[in-house]
């Protein structure tokens, strides 16, 4: 029987990084009332996202990620006006960590 790499621990650092961004970044904006304090938790998880992106996977998968984390935190504001803001916020943070996952997985195989 073929056995199946566990590469799951590797992927969760960067996966994690993102997620605590965009919830962290929501959350810091809403309770403080400041805009530009949350934008900061967004960015700077953003970038400790990419750059474990790119260690892991290289370029091409960070800049595809990297995009997706900037389109999850767009789009989650249309969405929001239809579902509200923290399931809009969670379901992009789902959509971006099971991306990260995935790519970060199968970066982890390939090396």
């Amino acid at each position: 029987m073929a056995r199946i790499p566990n590469v799951l621990p590797a992927a969760a650092p960067a996966a994690l990084t993102a997620a605590g961004g965009l919830i962290g970044g929501y959350g810091v904006a809403r309770w403080t009332g400041r805009r530009e304090l949350g934008g900061a938790v967004l960015a700077v998880a953003g970038a400790g996202a990419a750059a474990q992106w790119h260690r892991r996977s290289g370029p091409a998968t960070a800049a595809a990620l990297t995009g997706l984390y900037v389109a999850a935190f767009g789009g989650s504001h249309p969405l929001a006006k239809k579902i509200g803001a923290w399931p809009s916020v969670l379901a992009v943070t789902g959509v971006v960590t099971a991306a990260s996952t995935a790519a970060t997985a199968l970066g982890s195989r390939k090396r």
